[in-house]
């Protein structure tokens, strides 16, 4: 079965995407999309049975329409955002399962008009960034609590409502799309997971979005795995109904 990744290689944070996948089945193969003409990862998300939009810069403040925020902005690569903006919407559109991770959730959010906090203001009680050790320079996720929402498609898949994620991003959702309903937040009420808004209605594929990093977080925590496990379960069978087909 192939999975496709928006970025999996570059450096060694990247390759944590596969090996976190492959820990639910050694069998998967990863399609990586980096680098490809918008044209081309929708060629090659169609030999795919899933789609994960993987961290990474920011999104370009003129996708939602607020250039003026491009100043607060870190690293923005527009090439990338054509590609993910357009594969996301073709695996939507095609009914293939969708995992977004970090910037994949602003992506989804953007894609369907949401707009950003383009830097997240800073206070003394939480921390969403990543921080540097003063010792060695080296740079970690921060931690925080999560709450999920008790009817929410996170909760059922983590089974729990509430617990410790990492943190690495300076960016979040400012106005949710309206086609998502918060998931989980933190308790400074930064969203950190969406869904479909009307997912109980049934027709759409399977989609979720979290602002944490749970492949580079603690495998046995209930906010890593459970959601690799769910996701390969979906993708599996998105691959058994187009064999039917």
């Amino acid at each position: 079965m192939n999975i496709a990744l928006s970025k999996g290689s570059g450096s060694e944070k990247y390759q944590m995407y596969g090996r976190w996948l492959h820990a639910v089945d050694p069998s998967i193969t990863i399609v990586d999309l980096v680098g490809l003409s918008p044209e081309d990862g929708v060629a090659r998300l169609k030999e795919c049975s899933g789609l994960i939009l993987t961290g990474g810069e920011d999104v370009d403040p003129d996708r939602y329409q607020q250039p003026e925020k491009r100043a607060v902005c870190g690293t923005i690569n527009p090439e990338r955002d054509a590609l993910e903006l357009t594969v996301a919407q073709a695996a939507i559109d095609a009914n293939i399962p969708v995992l977004g991770i970090c910037r994949g959730l602003q992506v989804l959010n953007v894609l369907y008009g949401g707009t950003l906090i383009a830097d997240i203001p800073r206070d003394d009680h939480h921390e969403h960034r990543q921080y540097t050790d003063p010792e060695t320079s080296v740079k970690h996720d921060s931690e925080h609590d999560v709450f999920a929402e008790p009817g929410s498609l996170i909760k059922r898949i983590c089974r729990t409502t509430e617990g410790t994620i990492n943190s690495a991003h300076h960016q979040a959702i400012e106005k949710i799309a309206n086609m998502f309903a918060p998931a989980a937040t933190a308790s400074d009420g930064i969203i950190e997971a969406i869904e479909w808004g009307d997912a109980t209605l049934g027709g759409k594929p399977f989609l979720l979005a979290v602002q944490w990093h749970p492949e580079r977080m603690d495998w046995n925590s209930p906010f890593s795995m459970p959601i690799a496990q769910h996701f390969v379960h979906e993708c599996m069978a998105y691959q058994a109904l187009l064999r039917q087909a």
